[in-house]
């Protein structure tokens, strides 16, 4: 793991690959760090021939901690009132384009999930001459009048965390719990492999302030649509069929809202990318990768 100074903070990163190979930019999301993108899938695309970079988000896992920002109110946030953001969205990808340009790379293929699908949105809008193509993965369109998360599961991502450094196991059920929920009913749960996550998470550096922040910027983003739109480069659009966090009206809305987007509907996938999905998202990306 490296870290670079980029736009007054710093980002944990690592490569994999060939450095004069095409670059694919892994941009993961809400409060998750780069470690969810798994050294399998990220071997599957350094053997398909591309340079793979990952990154640990601002407010998470070994980037900067913006301890002293604000933490915004959930209750206010959940009730429709915005509240004073620390930052936004758009800082986000600009951090990721930070890291474009400290490593030397002008344009990059971008995959982004959940949150890191928004984020490689906002690149592909504000940035199209540094994106080489775009995937966005379980991620909306921002569409106000697409459905919400199912209320099971924002229970469970809305509630107090237990502090793992005084109730580790109460901590790790909590994540758990979550997992299992969002994880969609169609597909077995490894609950082993995700329970290594939420450790290794654990250990590289946890912090629920961070979550907070990342939030309500993924909150408040607004709607995208007009500026989807404008997207004239190859894009995949990726979704489970079974993912409550994200519907998979929410896919759909984003995939018709950019010009010549595959939509991609895996049955029996929520929101995650379980090994048994990889295959078919890996050939997609590549064959997304591939048009000129």
């Amino acid at each position: 793991m490296q870290r670079a100074s980029v736009n007054g903070i710093e980002l944990a990163w690592d490569s994999q690959g060939d450095e004069a190979a095409e670059a694919i930019l892994l941009i993961a999301g809400l409060g998750t760090q780069m470690v969810r993108w798994t050294p399998a899938f990220c071997r599957a695309l350094v053997a398909r021939g591309f340079r793979v970079i990952r990154f640990d988000n601002r407010d998470v896992g070994a980037s900067t901690h913006l301890v002293d920002a604000e933490v915004p109110d959930l209750a206010a946030l959940l009730a429709g009132r915005p509240p004073a953001l620390p930052y936004s969205l758009q800082d986000m990808a600009a951090d990721a384009l930070g890291l474009l340009d400290h490593l030397g790379i002008e344009r990059a293929h971008v995959v982004g999930r959940s949150m890191g699908g928004v984020i490689a949105q906002v690149l592909a809008c504000e940035y199209p001459q540094r994106v080489r193509s775009l995937t966005s993965i379980m991620a909306s369109s921002g569409n106000p009048a697409l459905p919400p998360p199912a209320p099971q599961v924002m229970a469970l991502l809305t509630a107090p965390a237990a502090d793992p450094a005084l109730d580790l196991e109460g901590h790790v059920a909590q994540r758990l719990a979550l997992a299992r929920c969002i994880a969609g009913g169609a597909r077995a749960f490894d609950e082993a492999a995700q329970r290594e996550l939420v450790l290794e998470e654990l250990r590289r550096g946890w912090n629920p302030a961070g979550f907070m922040r990342q939030l309500a910027a993924l909150a408040c983003a607004g709607d995208r649509r007009p500026q989807l739109a404008g997207i004239r480069l190859p894009t995949l659009v990726v979704h489970g069929a079974d993912d409550p966090l994200v519907p998979v009206a929410c896919g759909e809305d984003t995939a018709r809202s950019i010009a010549d987007a595959e939509w991609l509907l895996i049955p029996g996938m929520g929101h995650d990318l379980p090994p048994a999905c990889q295959p078919q998202v890996l050939a997609a990306i590549e064959r997304t990768a591939r048009q000129r």
